[in-house]
């Protein structure tokens, strides 16, 4: 398998020390401890909000980028950050959130979800519905069209943000016009040909997915009564979905749930642009983001944001 790796993606995975799983707090105090603060361009205004969480005492917090100097009424973009829906928190993709920002020409609001094992399905999925609701419903203050309203996320970020699709669809609001779920987690059932090749050290693998899934699902996954909602692989009508961009690498145990699942989009009638990358493993353009294939593939997926976000011309302020 190692040979089949980009050669300028090995280098930062041979020193990546292997996520533990069996010990979620101490690898989350771990990652914390070595997480570096993103510089925050001086053209961008990020702002942290306390918002109504979807129980009665519940507070939820959301972070929000905007150019501090914004004329037009922008589109805006809901970001789910990954983890394997049990690490990870916003400020781990302030940089992103931040080329969003000025490259796509969005306000983008990321959400601080909860996370399993502490807080299992549906918790972490109605936290983001709260968000995106709150988002559509405050557009005014946000300076936002909420007619023109995205979201995304990568990895376990983009399998909320495919539940998240279809719980807006089936709940009729908000309406979408797009969604991004980058190499999404969205198949609990952990069988695929894909999942089970990727055994190693390859940032993901077979054993945290199983791992991950058993703790958002409580013990539930690979049954026969696991949600589309929680695992959107599950769903069998994906009609009336948004726009959709997603990709994945060759070598990412989520492969074959991604080509699964754009296949029955398009068939599905629903407009689709997908980007399969050799050589590379699950968030290769995190780990490694000055590789040209990881250069090349976050401009190709923040450019298909701008595009379908700003289709329809902005209104002056």
């Amino acid at each position: 398998m190692e040979h089949r790796i980009d050669p300028e993606l090995k280098e930062l995975l041979a020193v990546f020390p292997p996520l533990d799983l069996d010990n979620v707090q101490a690898t989350r105090d771990g990652m914390a401890a070595v997480a570096v603060p993103a510089t925050i361009d001086e053209q961008i205004l990020v702002t942290n909000k306390m918002i109504q969480g979807p129980e009665e005492g519940v507070a939820l917090r959301i972070r929000i980028y905007q150019l501090k100097d914004q004329s037009e009424i922008y589109p805006a973009l809901v970001w789910i950050h990954g983890g394997g829906y049990v690490l990870g928190a916003p400020e781990g993709d302030d940089l992103l959130c931040q080329r969003f920002v000025t490259d796509a020409k969005c306000v983008v609001v990321s959400v601080d979800y909860r996370l399993a094992p502490e807080y299992p399905y549906p918790v972490p999925l109605e936290d983001c519905y709260t968000a995106l609701k709150w988002v559509a419903d405050h557009a005014d203050e946000l300076r936002i069209d909420n007619q023109r309203i995205g979201i995304a996320g990568a990895s376990a970020g983009g399998g909320l943000t495919a539940a998240l699709a279809l719980l807006a669809r089936d709940r009729n609001y908000p309406k979408l016009s797009f969604q991004m779920p980058l190499y999404p987690m969205i198949d609990d059932r952990n069988n695929t040909p894909s999942t089970l090749e990727i055994t190693g050290h390859m940032i993901w693998n077979h054993s945290l997915n199983q791992k991950g899934w058993e703790m958002y699902l409580n013990g539930a996954n690979g049954s026969d009564n696991v949600s589309q909602y929680a695992a959107a692989a599950r769903a069998d009508d994906l009609t009336g979905l948004p726009f959709t961009y997603t990709c994945v690498g060759q070598l990412d145990p989520f492969r074959d749930e991604t080509l699964q699942y754009v296949t029955k989009l398009c068939q599905a009638g629903v407009d689709v642009e997908f980007h399969l990358y050799p050589g590379c493993y699950h968030g290769f353009e995190s780990l490694t983001p000055t590789a040209a294939v990881s250069l090349r593939t976050v401009t190709e997926y923040v450019e298909a944001a701008k595009y379908v976000l700003n289709r329809t011309v902005s209104v002056p302020l």
